[in-house]
């Protein structure tokens, strides 16, 4: 693994590590899962449990790592998480919001 990818992946890993002890209080029965497929690229943390009678099973962020580059297939929070990945040693050049359309040439 090349060193760049190894830095992305640290990256992602903390990133997902810090936001899993991040819980809405009301949900006592939910509870988060830092998922990482190392193999392949894929980390994600999904938010699973019961709120009342309600089954809750939702991927809170899914990244992918891909040619060099950082996929954010999903963010379901309005935090500023490019500026945080940045922060970790990201190059913004390499992060790429793939659940936003792309503008056709």
């Amino acid at each position: 693994m090349d060193k760049k990818l190894k830095i992305y992946q640290k990256a992602i890993l903390s990133f997902l590590e810090q936001y899993s002890s991040f819980l809405p209080a009301n949900w006592e029965q939910v509870e988060n899962q830092v998922i990482a497929d190392k193999e392949n690229h894929h980390y994600q943390l999904i938010r699973m449990g019961w709120n009342g009678k309600e089954h809750i099973h939702y991927a809170l962020f899914h990244f992918d790592l891909r040619e060099g580059k950082i996929l954010i297939q999903e963010n379901r929070t309005d935090l500023p998480i490019i500026d945080e990945l940045v922060a970790l040693g990201i190059q913004k050049d390499d992060i790429i919001l793939a659940f936003q359309e792309m503008p056709q040439a």
